[in-house]
């Protein structure tokens, strides 16, 4: 079964591809055609998600949909970037936004230090119309490490292994992920397994 994912970052094309092995699920990307997503005016991830995957709904011709969207959630700053991590700072880079959270961190004890990923998926289809969360729990560290992944992983510590998101593989990564927990909220909602 082919589903777009309203997205056209090949990365997470691939990150979805490498969830759904062992189903009947292929994630394909947003047909070219179809212009630019919409702005995410929501003001939560599942809000935004849900802009997206009507637009690639509405835009490719009745073919099943999902979006994502997804942020950090730090509990020190009240929940901080949440929505806006990936613009949190004024360039908007994946560094420049994690150099901005470690400077509101300096100084911060390691039990106020605590931080969540989340994610929101939301699936829309003639057939289908599912919305699940994953939450992935860690903290924030004070120092950036390692070398894979993107966005806030050098700084997010991974719980009960003193490891920086980054410093995981990919694969390692991809199957502890917040995405990784909602994906398997969605497969077990539409019970896709081969």
């Amino acid at each position: 079964m082919k589903i777009i994912l309203a997205t056209r970052n090949k990365g997470k094309v691939k990150e979805f591809n490498v969830l759904a092995e062992g189903t009947k699920l292929e994630f394909i990307p947003l047909p070219k055609e179809i212009g630019n997503l919409p702005e995410e005016t929501g003001t939560t991830f599942q809000e935004n998600a849900l802009i997206k995957a009507k637009f690639a709904f509405e835009n490719c011709g009745g073919v099943a949909c999902l979006a994502d969207d997804s942020g950090l959630e730090v509990n020190f700053l009240d929940g901080a970037p949440g929505i806006y991590s990936a613009r949190y700072s004024e360039e908007g880079t994946d560094y420049s936004n994690t150099l901005k959270l470690l400077k509101k961190m300096n100084g911060v004890p390691k039990e106020d230090r605590k931080a969540s990923f989340k994610c929101s998926l939301v699936l829309l289809g003639k057939e289908y119309n599912h919305t699940v969360e994953g939450s992935f729990e860690g903290e924030i560290g004070t120092l950036l490490k390692g070398k894979n992944g993107f966005g806030y992983d050098p700084i997010f510590v991974v719980p009960g292994s003193g490891l920086h998101l980054a410093e995981l593989n990919q694969i390692e990564k991809i199957k502890i992920s917040h995405r990784a927990i909602a994906f398997r909220e969605l497969k077990a909602v539409l019970e896709v397994s081969k």
